[in-house]
């Protein structure tokens, strides 16, 4: 029996009919529903009186957000500070399922803006880390300035700081780094402690320029100084604070290379990249380092690998070098997402902030391998224009496959606010298709810096 057309479409005649045709109704009639509820006996006024729970916008509404909490059997991650690299590590979190929380200066923080369960407090406040960690089950790092003590004192209190206060006490002082790097054979720039203009003289014997570094508290070029001249070092010493003399290397190119290390001591790296350094801000990215020698890839990968381990760091570490021709020099450690990272999120399987997420919470490591044969990240920076999203327009029609990536940070002229990423096979296309996408959201147009 051949089955029966529901319905079949006839002309209708009904004067200003919206379709030229009407279905007809169904063959038969379904029998009404027992009863018919009665209507609400009033309707509520649509004005906003004193006590009204309707919500006048997605900004004001009658009661606030409870906060999340992880499903059961699920863990909460917190991670103090909430600036950029939380707020993308959240993004991480949500497709894991594991609870997310943020130790945030306040909710204008770019994680802030978009983790339900932020904490507005200090992180120099040992109170307010206690309180924070309590709704945790393991914590870590935005960024390496939690003091170190404090560190310890939440350790003391059972607390599963990763990385450990141990470990990130070698990116608070950069001089025991470089004394533990050294002792463990790693090649670095020659340096000593300097105190006064005569010390970095002596350290400078008649060959400038010499860099001075902040022992502790620099970062994105913040803290470091290229001097030329015994008055250039001067100055910086004039600022009172403990630096430290390095030799200035010249090298032909500078590379990174990310580690992930878990409690288990699995391990995990990532491809070596060149990164373009532009007055002191990492500026682009390009994944792997375009012409590097197979043995000397594998060396800075292991080097990374084993800073990791001899340090005891869980998590992420990103190891910046110099490429010079006799070799690598160890130039920065950080032990958390690193940007030289941020073109995993597109460009690998296993993005770095899965990866650090994975490994603080002793999780089985994710691949690192590359998802295309390169990739390309570009930073955007901020500009005279803050009208950034109107330009989105024009980016993603002229290259629908660059993968854009804000932070929500208000826009000040130098200000890392985004990046953007490209992944294909030819890393010259795709760095200047970052550049001319990087630099349109900044300027309003493609050729500008």
């Amino acid at each position: 029996m051949a089955p029966q057309r529901c319905f079949r479409a006839v002309k209708t005649t009904r004067p200003g009919g919206r379709y030229p045709f009407r279905p007809r109704r169904y063959p038969f009639r379904p029998r009404r529903y027992p009863f018919r509820p009665r209507r609400y006996p009033f309707r509520p006024r649509r004005r906003d009186t004193p006590g009204s729970r309707r919500v006048r916008s997605v900004t004001h509404s009658a009661a606030p957000p409870p906060t999340p909490v992880a499903l059961p059997g699920f863990p909460v991650v917190g991670m103090v500070g909430g600036g950029q690299l939380a707020r993308m590590t959240s993004q991480a979190a949500t497709g894991l399922g594991v609870g997310f929380r943020v130790l945030a200066d306040g909710a204008a923080d770019s994680a802030a803006q978009v983790v339900a369960g932020t904490q507005a407090g200090d992180y120099r406040s040992l109170a307010d880390l206690r309180a924070f960690a309590a709704g945790c089950d393991v914590l870590t790092f935005d960024h390496e300035h939690v003091p170190g003590p404090h560190l310890a004192a939440l350790e003391r209190d059972g607390v599963p700081v990763r990385p450990a206060a141990a470990a990130l006490g070698f990116t608070q002082d950069k001089l025991a780094m470089r004394d533990r790097l050294t002792g463990l054979g790693v090649a670095c720039p020659r340096y000593a402690p300097v105190r006064a203009l005569a010390g970095v003289e002596d350290f400078a014997d008649g060959r400038w320029p010499v860099v001075l570094k902040a022992v502790s508290g620099g970062y994105d070029g913040k803290g470091v100084w290229v001097c030329e001249t015994p008055a250039q070092a001067a100055e910086v010493l004039a600022h009172g604070i403990e630096v430290m003399a390095e030799e200035y290397v010249a090298f032909e190119r500078e590379l990174a290379v990310l580690a992930a290390c878990s409690p288990h001591r699995q391990g995990a790296v990532y491809a070596v990249v060149q990164t373009v350094q532009r007055d002191g801000i990492c500026r682009e990215v390009i994944a792997p380092a375009p012409g590097l020698a197979p043995g000397r890839r594998a060396q800075a990968q292991e080097l990374a690998l084993l800073i990791a381990a001899e340090l005891g760091v869980t998590g992420l570490l990103a190891v910046e070098m110099f490429e010079t021709p006799a070799g690598l020099l160890l130039n920065e450690l950080a032990m958390r997402p690193h940007n030289t990272g941020h073109w995993t999120i597109d460009g690998a399987r296993t993005s770095q902030f899965e990866q650090h997420l994975r490994a603080v919470l002793d999780l089985p490591l994710g691949s690192p391998a590359m998802t295309a044969p390169a990739a390309v990240m570009a930073n955007v920076l901020g500009g005279d224009d803050a009208d950034v999203y109107d330009r989105y327009i024009h980016v993603m029609a002229a290259d629908p496959a660059v993968k854009v990536h804000m932070y929500g940070k208000p826009l000040r002229p130098g200000r890392k606010v985004g990046h953007v990423t490209v992944a294909g096979d030819d890393p010259a296309e795709l760095a200047d298709r970052a550049r001319r996408a990087a630099s349109y959201l900044r300027w309003g147009k493609e050729d500008g810096d």
